[in-house]
C-alpha cells in the first residue's frame, strides 16, 4: 500500500466535511487506513492558529499576516500529521489545503500568486495533493447554508464579491490541472454528490494498491 494525499476544497457551505466523512467510510470499508484532518488546524498548535485566523477581532488582520499564519499552521500540520501518515501508507483526507490559500488569500484578498507559490515551495517542498475534490456551488447558495449553521467566522463575514473571487480562483485552478482536480456540483442534493464520490472510489483504491 502507498500513501495517498486527497484534499477536499470549496467555499463556505459546500459540504466538504460531510463528504469527507462519507469518503472516509467508503475507503475504510475496503480496509484502507484513513486519516481525516483539516486546515487550518489538524494539531493542537495549528488549531490555536486557526482560532486566531477565524475569530472576529477589533484589530484588522493584515493580509500578509493572514497568509503567514496559514502557512505556519500548515508547516506544523505537515510535520505532525500529514507526512507521518503518508509515510506509513495511509490515505489522508484533508478538509482544505494550499488550494484554499490560492483561492482565499490569492483570489479573495488579491495577493500575488507568486508570493503564495514561494511559501508553498518553502513549507511543502515537492509535496502536493494526489487528488483534489473541488465542491463547487453558487456563492449565494453556499452563504445561505453557512448562515443557517449559526454564528459566522471572520471569513464567512466577507461579502459576496470576495466569495465570487474565491470561487473563480478554485475553478481556474481546477481547469489548469484537470489530471489532479475533480470538480463536483455541490449544489445538487447530497445523495447526488455522494454518487459522484462513489464513482471516484475505484480509482482511488487502484492508486492505493498500485
Amino acid at each position: 500500500m502507498s500513501g495517498l494525499f486527497i484534499t477536499l476544497e470549496g467555499p463556505e457551505g459546500a459540504g466538504k466535511s460531510t463528504n469527507r466523512e462519507y469518503l472516509a467510510a467508503r475507503l475504510r470499508e475496503q480496509g484502507i487506513d484513513v486519516v481525516m484532518t483539516r486546515e487550518p488546524g489538524g494539531t493542537p498548535l495549528a488549531e490555536r492558529i486557526r482560532e486566531l485566523l477565524l475569530a472576529p477581532s477589533e484589530e484588522a488582520m493584515a493580509v500578509d499576516t493572514e497568509l503567514l499564519l496559514m502557512f505556519a499552521a500548515r508547516a506544523q500540520h505537515l510535520a505532525q500529521v500529514i507526512r507521518p501518515a503518508l509515510a506509513r501508507g495511509a490515505v489522508v483526507l484533508c478538509d482544505r489545503f494550499t488550494d484554499a490559500t490560492y483561492a482565499y488569500q490569492g483570489g479573495g484578498r488579491g495577493l500575488p500568486v507568486e508570493r503564495i507559490a514561494i511559501l508553498e515551495s518553502f513549507v511543502q517542498g515537492e509535496l502536493r495533493p494526489d487528488l483534489t475534490l473541488v465542491f463547487d456551488l453558487p456563492v449565494e447558495v453556499g452563504l445561505a447554508r453557512a448562515a443557517a449553521r449559526g454564528r459566522l467566522d471572520r471569513f464567512e463575514q466577507e461579502g459576496q464579491a470576495f466569495f465570487e473571487a474565491v470561487r473563480q480562483a478554485y475553478l481556474q485552478r481546477a481547469g489548469q490541472q484537470p489530471q489532479r482536480y475533480s470538480l463536483l456540483d455541490a449544489a445538487q442534493p447530497l445523495a447526488a454528490v455522494q454518487r459522484a464520490i462513489d464513482a471516484l472510489v475505484p480509482g482511488i483504491l487502484e492508486r492505493c494498491r498500485g
